[in-house]
């Protein structure tokens, strides 16, 4: 059988991530070896993403990796990748799909609702900031950058009174016991592609490509289709106050998505049914951009633009 090289970033969760797709490698019979390669996002850690403007932070230099033959194939959280996949390189396989969904993580309370006023809430995304502001525009949000580990050790020591993180990284790692409450796609929805690992590969390594195959879920394969159709229609990346959510739904895809003010002033919705995921995606996402919601991304990137990149 094949020896095979996976290209990863070396914090917990991305490492349980690669370590599955090892696993599921080494069962059909694969020499399997994992190599750890930092990235520009994992570098910047004191400044919130929006402002970074990195495009492909968490990935351009595990596919610099991959294009020199130093690994065979790369495993990404979906959500990292952009919609436009770089020239030389393919989306090989996309696995069964975790919980989607974000959730609100606690030592004191139960739900957004219980918080008090001017709760001091955790989390570096628009998208989850804005929908937060627009349901307790009085919560206090701070920027809440790290790994899993790093944001649930800042909850555990009071620093913050709740923060909202991905139920899939959690239930990954085995790190549910800090759950309070699984949010709705209606109440917060979560980014294009969260709970979906990636497996990259070189276009038309034809031998890499025939033992990954195998790995490709065809119910994750279309929701995340449908949602990075939308995403790629609105010209967003992953930093952006977008959120999607696509599932199947008595054989037809479902989509619910987002755009938003991160101050939360202004939350515009819209939902769709239908069977191609990509034709949906991009209805979707132009009735969202015609209600108002190139003018929310006009002014987040205005100021993502003028935020100082700092190295």
């Amino acid at each position: 059988m094949a020896r095979l090289r996976i290209g990863s970033r070396g914090s917990q969760l991305a490492l349980w991530q690669a370590s599955h797709v090892k696993a599921l490698l080494e069962q059909r019979g694969h020499n399997v070896e994992i190599e750890i390669i930092k990235t520009t996002g994992d570098r910047i850690t004191d400044v919130a993403l929006a402002q970074v403007g990195t495009k492909g932070m968490f990935t351009k230099e595990i596919e610099e990796a991959l294009a020199e033959k130093r690994v065979d194939l790369a495993v990404h959280s979906l959500k990292d990748l952009p919609t436009e996949i770089p020239a030389g390189f393919e989306i090989a396989a996309i696995t069964a799909r975790e919980d989607a969904r974000d959730v609100f993580c606690s030592r004191k309370f139960n739900s957004i609702k219980e918080l008090p006023n001017r709760a001091k809430v955790g989390t570096s995304s628009l998208r989850r900031q804005a929908q937060l502001k627009a349901l307790r525009p009085d919560l206090d949000i701070h920027p809440l950058r790290g790994n899993v580990d790093t944001r649930l050790r800042k909850l555990e020591a009071g620093d913050y009174d709740a923060v909202i993180l991905a139920a899939a990284g959690l239930n990954r790692l085995g790190k549910r016991e800090s759950i309070r409450q699984v949010l709705p796609a209606k109440l917060m929805c979560p980014a294009a592609g969260q709970g979906a690992l990636a497996v990259e590969i070189r276009t038309q390594d034809s031998a890499v490509q025939r033992h990954v195959v195998f790995l490709d879920d065809n119910a994750a394969r279309l929701t995340t289709a449908c949602e990075r159709a939308l995403l790629n229609k609105m010209g967003g990346g992953c930093q952006v106050p977008i959120g999607a959510l696509a599932e199947v739904v008595n054989g037809r895809l479902y989509l619910e998505a987002v755009v938003a003010r991160p101050d939360g002033t202004k939350v515009l919705r819209e939902s769709g049914d239908g069977d191609d995921p990509v034709q949906l995606g991009e209805t979707v996402g132009e009735a969202l951009l015609r209600r108002g919601g190139d003018a929310i991304l006009r002014e987040v990137y205005g100021k993502a633009a003028a935020a100082p990149q700092q190295p």
